[in-house]
């Protein structure tokens, strides 16, 4: 006497059942993703080397009369923009973000480039520059002389 383990049987599942899975999947994973794109954003915000761009931009008196703050609004970055990076270069970790800023004049683009002391073991603020809608640039850190200019 032999006995099939291996019986086929069929559930039948209605096709409606499935278009609604597949739906529901996709919503679930869509919000999944933006949940996760957000919190990535938080977590820049929450940096040493972001938080010392926006120090240096709230002490620049003509970067901020420029931009018509206060009040300052800071934005998210855009994680997929090629101008926010990493590069790690002779054990020299450097990083390159541009944030967005604005105020009730005008609003524009906080560029910074920090480098990551590995003795000290902390971000080190390399340089700022604000640069606005129309093109002007305002260099907050390291501050010059001649702090605005045109493109």
């Amino acid at each position: 006497m032999e006995i099939s383990l291996c019986n086929s049987w069929r559930m039948p599942v209605p096709t409606s059942a499935l278009q609604q899975m597949a739906i529901y999947l996709g919503i679930v994973s869509g919000g999944g993703c933006a949940v996760m794109y957000y919190l990535m954003q938080q977590n820049f915000a929450k940096s040493e080397y972001y938080k010392l761009a926006i120090e240096e931009l709230n002490k620049h008196d003509t970067a901020l009369e420029a931009l018509g703050a206060p009040p300052l609004q800071v934005r998210n970055i855009k994680l997929t923009d090629r101008n926010n990076r990493v590069d790690g270069i002779s054990a020299r970790v450097q990083l390159s973000i541009k944030i967005p800023v604005c105020g009730t004049r005008s609003a524009g683009y906080l560029h910074t480039y920090s480098v990551r002391d590995s003795v000290q073991k902390r971000w080190l603020l390399r340089e700022a520059v604000l640069q606005l809608r129309d093109g002007q640039q305002v260099s907050v850190y390291p501050t010059t002389k001649d702090e605005d200019h045109q493109c």
